[in-house]
């Protein structure tokens, strides 16, 4: 699973017939990525040990008063440690048939540099140039290695009954249509249907919702839940591989495979830019002499330095060191960014489907509203708490939570909780029943129809209605503010996909004015709607924060993980972790990545023109060695500082 996501998930920008260099170190950065942290660690000190021992031997050249034959030995030495790498590639990408690609222009262009006795030159290039690539493989490895919290949903063992009795068996041993028991604090093995018995489920894993939800006979029960209370006797519907938590964490493998890819400027430039150099070079070396007098030797001279300016090592290291710049100042900002492709991405966002709870409410319930009825309200929340004494529900407790006293347990006699109902319990010889209609009802207690924003606790005492408690999962103050800052940024298309219910999450989705909404949905289902998204061209973001989200945050063109609160799946899943859990957070990368493409764009516009214009003067004889060093390493030198902006970036 690792190997998958770091080498797909990361790869995703297409390719014509050349390979850039950045894209060399994010394919030899991948393959070590499936490996042990020993070995990633082992790879980038060596690549830093190489880096620091050409300078070292760089140094010795230029500063020891050694022998002509030493010092050139340094410098070659210093090349060929820096500079190895880049030259087999060359060759091999030679007889793999991809001629005019960066390695094949760096290496002739160094050559170049020794033949003409500039060995500074020829060594100062490969050196930025590996520089450049180390702080992308930096940036590259802050991606994702693998989904290992998804392994905790998927069930160990399942109780089969069976003629003989229980047995203990693999899930994969089980067919459909047979008999599972499954005891209270245990995952459901499989996907089927509630035969005998009632609980209450722990469904987080798979919907995100907090509140447990009731099941009883005829109820559809699915892989991953967590039984809380009762025994329950299920008929299998599915088998282990169509199961849902299985489906789940197949959709995180196969979801990074369908990511939309990210157009690499750098690659596209140099399919173009590197074969139009390199033959331009020849041209100028043989033509002139072969039409007139002038000598090869001077022509030769000049294709050299041609070719040393036209060196796209202010590309090469600009550019990335941008991102990573941007990237640095997100994380200032709390916005943990795994890769440059992705803070690129937010410049053609399109659409931003959010989550519901955790995201854009706090994901922890608690009391909204008492309304009592021939009492007062405390009054009711006290005889509400007193009920809800033994019981571990979300909703008791933030009961228990909202009453702020102390509970007299003494003094409470004949409790019963009656699972996906309520509770009935006798409080100084007073009988209060606690819960939902259905408990009401039968006990033959008329009830108001309340429709509110949460769920509706309804309380009665000795047999009378006695008013009704509100509990509700809040908004977070900065959600509203979040939304209204996305439509600022001309973005229109935001969209709300939760668990919840239709009449919850639409209510949440009307306070924010968030115009779509889609509930009730499992992780499979939330996949299929971001995957009509991208059928509209535009990039999509998902924001949620739970392990049910790890699929869509994995299929989306940028997942988004609320990091401080959110699971550790949905965060390592994510391509974007907002560390501060403030959804607001979004409008703020998206400013970073418009201010990042800034920069980018200005190093491009200077590289190429400058570039352009000592193409020329070289071509002429006007530039010197000198003048084409400037052109080289002065450029880059400059763009590297322009790229440093983006660090100092304010949201």
């Amino acid at each position: 699973m690792g190997n998958t996501q770091a080498t797909v998930k990361h790869l995703n920008h297409s390719h014509g017939s050349t390979e850039c260099s950045t894209c060399a170190s994010i394919h030899d950065l991948a393959n070590t990525a499936a490996q042990p942290q020993q070995d990633r660690t082992w790879w980038f000190n060596t690549h830093l040990m190489t880096i620091l021992g050409s300078v070292a031997l760089l140094a010795l050249a230029i500063f020891a008063d050694l022998s002509p034959e030493l010092t050139l030995g340094l410098y070659l030495a210093s090349y060929l440690l820096v500079g190895g790498e880049i030259l087999y590639k060359a060759v091999r990408n030679i007889f793999k048939g991809n001629v005019f690609d960066e390695h094949f222009l760096m290496s002739i262009a160094t050559i170049g540099a020794f033949i003409i006795g500039e060995y500074l030159e020829g060594v100062a290039v490969m050196l930025f140039f590996q520089i450049g690539e180390y702080f992308q493989s930096l940036a590259v490895n802050r991606s994702k290695r693998s989904i290992t919290a998804l392994l905790n949903i998927r069930p160990d063992y399942a109780h089969l009954q069976t003629e003989i009795g229980l047995q203990t068996v693999s899930p994969e041993q089980v067919k459909i249509g047979d008999l599972l028991i499954v005891k209270p604090g245990e995952r459901v093995p499989l996907d089927g249907v509630v035969i005998e018995g009632s609980s209450t489920l722990d469904t987080s894993a798979l919907t995100g919702e907090s509140i447990p939800r009731p099941v009883q006979n005829g109820d559809q029960v699915y892989s991953g839940s967590i039984n809380n209370t009762g025994l329950l006797t299920v008929q299998v519907t599915k088998t282990y591989q169509e199961s849902t938590a299985t489906k789940i964490i197949e959709l995180v493998q196969s979801a990074a495979s369908k990511k939309a890819p990210t157009e690499n400027l750098i690659t596209k430039f140099a399919k173009y830019y590197t074969p139009a150099v390199v033959f331009m070079a020849l041209a100028l070396a043989f033509l002139p002499p072969l039409f007139t007098d002038a000598s090869l030797s001077e022509w030769g001279y000049r294709a050299l330095v041609f070719l040393i300016i036209s060196c796209p090592c202010a590309l090469v290291v600009s550019i990335p060191l941008s991102f990573f710049g941007g990237i640095g100042a997100a994380s200032r900002h709390g916005i943990l960014i795994k890769g440059s492709n992705y803070l690129e991405a937010f410049n053609d966002l399109g659409t931003v489907a959010f989550d519901k709870t955790g995201t854009l409410t706090h994901g922890r319930f608690s009391v909204s509203q008492a309304a009592a009825e021939g009492m007062s309200d405390e009054k009711l929340l006290e005889y509400a708490a007193y009920a809800e004494c033994y019981s571990n529900h979300p909703i008791a407790q933030s009961i228990r939570a909202a009453y702020q006293q102390p509970i007299d347990q003494s003094i409470i006699s004949d409790y019963q909780e009656i699972a996906g109902h309520g509770i009935v319990a006798t409080v100084r010889d007073e009988q209060v029943i606690v819960g939902n209609r259905k408990i009401m009802e039968q006990h033959g207690i008329k009830v108001p129809n309340i429709s509110a924003l949460g769920s509706v606790v309804y309380a009665a005492v000795n047999g009378r209605y006695a008013g009704y408690i509100i509990v509700a999962d809040q908004i977070k103050p900065d959600s509203a503010a979040a939304v209204a800052e996305l439509k600022q940024l001309g973005i229109k298309n935001l969209v709300m996909l939760s668990g919840d219910t239709q009449e919850h999450a639409g209510a949440v989705a009307e306070k924010l004015s968030i115009d779509q909404v889609y509930a009730e949905l499992l992780p499979q289902d939330k996949v299929e709607i971001v995957e009509d998204f991208l059928l509209g061209g535009k990039k999509v973001a998902f924001i949620g924060d739970g392990i049910n989200d790890a699929p869509v945050l994995a299929r989306s063109d940028i997942g988004i993980a609320m990091g401080g609160l959110g699971s550790d799946a949905a965060i390592e899943a994510a391509d974007v972790v907002f560390m501060t859990d403030e959804v607001g957070k979004i409008g703020t990368a998206i400013r970073l990545a418009k201010y990042t493409r800034k920069i980018v764009w200005q190093n491009i516009i200077l590289a190429l023109g400058i570039k352009a214009l000592f193409l020329l003067l070289g071509a002429f004889g006007i530039a010197s060695l000198w003048e084409a060093i400037f052109a080289d390493v002065g450029v880059t030198l400059i763009a590297v500082i322009n790229a440093s902006r983006v660090l100092r970036a304010k949201a």
